[in-house]
């Protein structure tokens, strides 16, 4: 497994951009980057950062020019940005355009390519983030284990199963809203709870990421539920009020959508 000499990203939004950031964060782990020039804020601010990043407004060229290209386009418009590009046989590409089939991409692409899809989330900018990568692929897990850690999901169900997962972050920071909103309301400063919280959520992940190959996440549940305590009281009300069923529910949702 390598890392490619340069990286081309056809699409600069909000995890182009993160995912830039994490590659060239010192010490660097590719020379030189190509970005397309769509979302001018975003692929200005990526070259006045780094001077191994080159904007081009010619997504062809981009594609020419590189051994390893990112798709990174929302998926509304995927088809009509990719179907007109040329792409090589056995070139290396890499999809993180949400929701799109493996079969619709490589009838856009039109090419004999080494496609791989990805679910890079915003922590690859600090190296810290967790991507679901598919098929397996030695060199498509290297450049994501530079930003974190790569999963290599052995089947297509494995990896819609990962990418419905990754789709909780919002309900975390709602969840940690709701609270503070709570707090807020029965007389504590909102600027306490959030310095009180975020610490909070923060150390019961780190905890779980200590042994997260083997952890049992309820038997960490009972650890920090005593019994007949505060703790194990609030998840008896979440689980029979309905928490775990509406959980479950928009988790079967967000699946069916992710596989059409």
């Amino acid at each position: 497994m390598s890392l490619p000499q340069k990286i081309g990203f056809i699409g600069t939004g909000a995890i182009t951009d993160a995912m830039v950031r994490g590659l060239l964060a010192k010490p660097t782990a590719v020379p030189h980057i190509l970005v397309s020039q769509r979302s001018a804020d975003i692929s200005a601010a990526l070259a006045a950062d780094f001077p191994q990043v080159l904007v081009s407004s010619d997504n062809q060229a981009i594609v020419d020019g590189c051994d390893t290209v990112m798709l990174a386009i929302r998926p509304q418009i995927a088809e009509e940005v990719i179907r007109p590009l040329r792409f090589r046989d056995g070139q290396r590409v890499i999809s993180v355009i949400a929701a799109t089939g493996r079969e619709a991409l490589l009838d856009w692409i039109g090419a004999d390519v080494l496609l791989s899809q990805a679910v890079p989330l915003p922590f690859v900018a600090h190296r810290k983030g967790v991507t679901a990568i598919y098929p397996t692929d030695a060199d498509t897990a290297a450049i994501f284990n530079v930003l974190g850690d790569a999963v290599e999901c052995e089947t297509k169900a494995e990896y819609d199963l990962l990418a419905a997962a990754s789709a909780l972050m919002a309900t975390y920071f709602g969840i940690m809203d709701r609270t503070a909103q709570w707090l807020s309301e029965n007389g504590l400063p909102e600027e306490k709870a959030r310095a009180y919280l975020a610490p909070l959520f923060a150390g019961l992940s780190n905890t779980a990421l200590r042994d997260h190959k083997h952890v049992d996440f309820m038997d960490m549940s009972h650890e920090f539920a005593t019994k007949g305590g505060l703790n194990e009281q609030v998840f008896r009300d979440f689980d029979v009020e309905g928490g775990s069923d509406a959980l479950r529910l928009a988790l079967d949702r967000v699946l069916k959508r992710i596989t059409g």
